[in-house]
C-alpha cells in the first residue's frame, strides 16, 4: 500500500480572526477534526456527569424527590444518550482521527471531507437531541413532535459518527506507508480498525430501527408500537451492552501502545494480541440481532437442544468478547515485566483496560437468566464501567499523543494523580450499581403517579438504597472533578507548558518520526516500513525483543 499524497485544502477568507475560525470550520486536516471531536466530547462529558450525579443524588431517597418530577425521565435520557453518543464513541473517534494517519505514515486521512462532514452532522444532531429532550421529547417524552425530533436528531448524530468511522477504516486499509502490511499496523490503529468494522455492522442496525420507530410513531395507524416508549423498547440495544462494548475496543490499543513505549521494547506475542482484540468485536452480533442474547432462567431444566440454542449465541456474543478482553489485557501486561518507565498515559491505559474487562465480564453475567439481574441497575453499572473506561483511555491518549499535536507536554506530577482519582471515581460510580442490582434495585424509572402517589418518583427496593447510591454519587463527583482538572491542566499545558522534542517518549511508531507539532501534511517524506516498530529500527540502540 502507498500513502495518499493528495490533501484537500480550502482557502481561508481575509481577516485574521475570521480566517482562523473559518479554517477550523472548513478544515480537512485530520488533526483538527479529531481535536474538535475531543473538545466537544470533553465539554459534553462535564454536562453528562453532572446529570449523572444529580440522578444518583435523587436515588438516595427511595420514596421522595429532590428534582422536579417531570424532569427526571428526561434527565435519564440525557444521561444515557449523552454518555454513550456524545462522550464515549466520539471521544474514541476523536483520538483515532488525531493519531491513526500519523501512525500509518500517511500524509492525509482518506475522505477527509467525509470525516469533517461527519463531525458537523454529529454535533448538530447531538444539540438537537438535547434540545428535544429538554422540550419533553426523547424516550418516554410527552411531546409527540419533540419525540419525533429526538429520533431524527439521534439518527443524524449516528450518521455523522458513521461517516467518520468510514473515513478512519478506509484510511487504515488504504493509506499505510510502503511496507506496512496488516501485521505491522500499530496497536492503536489495529484496535481502531476492529472498532470501525464492528461499528459499521452495529450502527446501521440502530439507525434503521430508529427510522422504523419514527415512521411508526408518526403514523400510528401503520403499527401497534407503544408510542413514545417505543424508542427504549425497540432501539434500547443501541444504548446498552453489547453495543457499547464495541466503542471501548480502542481502550486496549491505547494500553498496548503505552506499554510498548514505556518498556522501550518490541511487545509480543503480536499475533495473539491482535487476535484477542479482534475477538472483542464478536459482540457486534448482539447488536445485529436487536435483542438480548441470554441464557434463560431455569437453564438446568431445559432440553439438550434448548441448551445448545442458548449456549451457542451466548458464547459468540458474550464469552468470546470476554475471552478477547482478558487475553488482550493479560498478554499486553506481560510486557511490563521489563520494568517500564512509569508515566501517566501508561497508568491511564492500565486502569481503563481493567474497567473495560470488568464491563465485558459484567455484561456476560447480566445476561444469565438465573442470576436474576434483568431490569436492575446492574446493567447501568456495567454500562458505566465501559463508558468510564473509554473516558480514562481518552485522557491517556491526550496525555500520550498531545505533545505530537501541540508540541508541549502535560507534567507527570500533576497528571498521574488524576489517573488514580479518575479510576477510583469510575469504580465507585459503577460497582455499587452492580451490587445494588443483586439487591434488586430497579433500573427503570417508575413515576409514582402510576402507583397512585402523585408528585414523586419511586426507586424503592429491598436493599440499602442510601448506601449504594451515595457511593455511586461520590464516584460521579470524583469523575467530574477528574474531568475538570484534566481539561484545565491540558489547556494550560498545551498552550503555556514545556515545549518538547519530536520524540518525547522514545517511541517506536511513525507518528514520532515527524516534527512536533505535526505539520498539516504530516510528513516531509514517505517512510518505508520494515517492521512493526519502524522508528525503533532507526535508533542506534535497536533494542531487543521483549
Amino acid at each position: 500500500m502507498t500513502t495518499i499524497d493528495t490533501h484537500a485544502t480550502s482557502a481561508a477568507p481575509a481577516g485574521a480572526g475570521l480566517a482562523s475560525v473559518a479554517d477550523w470550520v472548513t478544515t480537512t486536516d485530520h488533526k483538527k477534526i479529531g481535536r474538535m471531536y475531543l473538545g466537544a466530547s470533553g465539554l459534553s462529558m462535564l454536562g453528562a456527569v453532572v446529570v449523572a450525579a444529580l440522578l444518583a443524588f435523587e436515588r438516595t431517597d427511595a420514596t421522595g424527590t429532590a428534582l422536579p418530577v417531570a424532569s427526571i425521565t428526561q434527565l435519564f435520557s440525557v444521561y444515557r444518550f449523552g454518555l454513550t453518543y456524545m462522550v464515549m464513541l466520539p471521544l474514541m473517534i476523536g483520538a483515532a482521527l488525531c493519531v491513526v494517519p500519523l501512525q500509518l505514515g500517511a500524509r492525509s486521512l482518506a475522505f477527509p471531507r467525509l470525516a469533517a462532514t461527519g463531525f458537523w452532522a454529529w454535533f448538530v444532531g447531538s444539540v438537537l437531541a438535547i434540545v428535544s429532550i429538554a422540550a419533553n421529547g426523547g424516550p418516554n417524552g410527552g411531546n409527540a413532535r419533540f419525540v419525533d425530533l429526538f429520533t431524527l436528531a439521534t439518527v443524524l448524530a449516528l450518521l455523522g459518527l458513521l461517516a467518520s468511522v468510514v473515513s478512519l477504516g478506509t484510511s487504515i486499509l488504504t493509506t499505510r506507508a510502503p511496507g506496512m502490511n496488516m501485521r505491522r499496523v500499530p496497536w492503536f490503529s489495529w484496535s481502531v480498525l476492529v472498532m470501525c468494522v464492528t461499528v459499521l455492522v452495529a450502527l446501521p442496525v440502530v439507525i434503521g430501527t430508529l427510522l422504523y420507530v419514527f415512521v411508526a410513531h408518526r403514523y400510528p395507524s401503520l403499527s401497534d408500537l407503544n408510542g413514545n416508549r417505543a424508542i427504549g423498547e425497540w432501539a434500547g440495544f443501541g444504548f446498552s451492552q453489547p453495543t457499547t462494548i464495541l466503542f471501548a475496543i480502542p481502550v486496549f490499543g491505547v494500553l498496548a501502545d503505552t506499554v510498548a513505549t514505556s518498556t522501550h521494547a518490541r511487545l509480543k506475542p503480536r499475533g495473539a494480541i491482535f487476535a484477542a482484540i479482534a475477538l472483542i468485536g464478536t459482540a457486534m452480533y448482539g447488536a445485529a440481532v436487536q435483542a438480548p442474547v441470554v441464557i434463560r432462567a431455569g437453564f438446568s431444566s431445559l432440553s439438550g437442544n434448548e441448551k445448545v440454542s442458548d449456549l451457542l449465541p451466548f458464547a459468540i456474543v458474550h464469552v468470546l468478547p470476554l475471552l478477547g478482553a482478558f487475553l488482550a489485557l493479560a498478554l499486553t501486561a506481560q510486557g511490563l515485566k521489563r520494568k517500564p518507565t512509569v508515566n501517566a498515559p501508561l497508568v491511564f491505559g492500565l486502569f481503563a483496560a481493567q474497567l473495560a474487562l470488568l464491563g465485558v465480564a459484567a455484561s456476560a453475567l447480566g445476561n444469565i437468566g438465573d442470576a436474576g439481574l434483568a431490569g436492575t441497575t446492574f446493567e447501568e453499572g456495567t454500562w458505566l464501567a465501559l463508558v468510564y473506561a473509554a473516558v480514562l483511555a481518552g485522557m491517556g491518549a491526550v496525555a500520550f499523543w498531545g505533545p505530537k499535536l501541540w508540541g508541549r507536554s502535560m507534567p507527570l506530577k500533576a497528571t498521574l494523580p488524576l489517573a488514580l482519582l479518575g479510576f477510583g471515581g469510575a469504580v465507585l460510580a459503577s460497582v455499587p450499581m452492580m451490587i445494588a442490582g443483586f439487591a434488586d434495585q430497579p433500573g427503570a424509572v417508575f413515576p409514582a403517579v402510576e402507583r397512585g402517589v402523585p408528585g414523586a418518583v419511586l426507586f424503592d427496593y429491598s436493599g440499602p438504597s442510601e448506601l449504594w447510591n451515595f457511593l455511586s454519587l461520590g464516584g460521579h463527583l470524583l469523575v467530574l472533578l477528574t474531568a475538570l482538572a484534566f481539561i484545565a491542566l491540558a489547556l494550560r499545558s498545551f498552550t503555556k507548558g514545556e515545549q518538547v522534542g519530536d520524540d518525547p517518549w522514545d517511541g517506536q511508531t511513525l507518528e514520532w518520526a515527524t516534527t512536533s507539532p505535526a505539520p498539516e501534511h504530516n510528513f516531509a517524506a514517505i517512510h518505508v516500513v520494515q517492521s512493526p516498530e519502524p522508528l525503533l529500527d532507526l535508533k542506534p540502540s535497536n533494542r531487543s525483543d521483549a
